[in-house]
C-alpha cells in the first residue's frame, strides 16, 4: 500500500467516523479528529484539513436536523456565548495553557456523566437557563477552538434540559454547525489551498453523506432513554480522553509517550 493510499484512506475513515456521531448523536467525536488525522500528517496540516470537513458535515447531517428540530429558546442563549468562548478561545491560547482549559472541562463533563448513571442528575431544567446556557455554550465555543472538543460542556447542557431525542439533536447539530463555521476562517487562514488539499475534502465527501446518513437511521432506530444513555457514556468516553490529553499537554514526562 502506497504512503498516498494509507493517507487517503486514514482520512476517509475519519471524515466517516466523525459524521457518524454527527447523523446519530449531533457531534461529540471530532475530539478525535486531529489526533488520529496526526498519524498520516503534521498537527497543523491535520486541523486545517478537519475544519471545512466539520463545515461539510453539517451541512449534510442539517438536511436531517433542519429547522423543525432546534429548540429555539436554547439557541437564543447557547449560539451569542459560543460567539463569545471561540473568540474567548482565540485569546486564551496565547495567554492560559490549553492543558488547564481542557482538564477543567473534561473533569466537569466526567463528574457530570457518572452522576447521572448515578442518578443524581435526573431531573431536568423545564425551561432554559440563561447563567447555564451561556457557560456551556462560552465554554463549548472556547473548547472547540482549541481542540474540536466542544462536544461535552455543550451535551451537558442539553442533556439537563431533557428535550426529545429529535429536538436534542437537531440543536446540537446547529450549535455545533455555528462553532465550526465561527473557527473555519482561522484555519483556513493557516491551509495552503492547493490542489492536494482540496482533493483531500472531495474524496471524503462520499463517506461523509455515507456516515450522516447512517448515524440518523440508528438515530430513528433507538428509544429515547438508550439514545441518552449512550450519550452520557460517550461523554465519559470523551471526557476521559480529554483529561488525558489535558495531563499529557501539563506534564508530557509525567506520562511519557501517551
Amino acid at each position: 500500500m502506497t504512503d498516498s493510499l494509507f493517507l487517503y484512506l486514514v482520512i476517509c475513515a475519519v471524515a466517516f467516523m466523525i459524521a457518524f456521531m454527527k447523523g446519530a448523536f449531533g457531534g461529540g467525536l471530532a475530539v478525535i479528529g486531529i489526533p488520529l488525522l496526526s498519524l498520516v500528517m503534521p498537527p497543523l496540516e491535520a486541523g486545517a484539513l478537519l475544519a471545512p470537513l466539520l463545515v461539510v458535515m453539517d451541512m449534510f447531517a442539517l438536511r436531517y436536523w433542519s429547522v423543525q428540530t432546534w429548540s429555539k429558546p436554547d439557541l437564543a442563549v447557547l449560539v451569542p456565548s459560543m460567539v463569545v468562548g471561540v473568540g474567548g478561545g482565540a485569546l486564551m491560547v496565547s495567554v492560559l495553557s490549553a492543558g488547564w482549559v481542557g482538564l477543567a472541562i473534561a473533569l466537569t463533563s466526567l463528574a457530570f456523566s457518572l452522576m447521572y448513571f448515578a442518578g443524581g442528575v435526573r431531573r431536568s431544567m423545564i425551561t432554559p437557563s440563561w447563567w447555564m446556557g451561556f457557560l456551556a455554550g462560552s465554554a463549548s465555543g472556547c473548547a472547540t477552538m482549541i481542540a474540536n472538543a466542544g462536544g461535552p460542556p455543550l451535551a451537558m447542557y442539553l442533556l439537563s434540559r431533557n428535550l426529545s431525542k429529535t429536538i436534542y439533536t437537531g440543536t446540537a447539530s446547529i450549535v455545533a454547525a455555528s462553532g465550526n463555521i465561527l473557527k473555519l476562517l482561522p484555519w483556513l487562514l493557516i491551509a495552503q489551498l492547493d490542489v492536494a488539499f482540496l482533493w483531500k475534502i472531495v474524496m471524503a465527501v462520499p463517506f461523509i453523506a455515507f456516515g450522516v446518513f447512517c448515524g440518523f437511521r440508528l438515530n430513528q432506530k433507538l428509544d429515547q432513554h438508550r439514545l441518552f444513555a449512550i450519550c452520557h457514556a460517550l461523554l465519559i468516553l470523551l471526557s476521559i480522553k480529554m483529561l488525558v490529553a489535558a495531563l499529557v499537554a501539563l506534564n508530557p514526562a509525567l506520562f511519557g509517550s501517551v
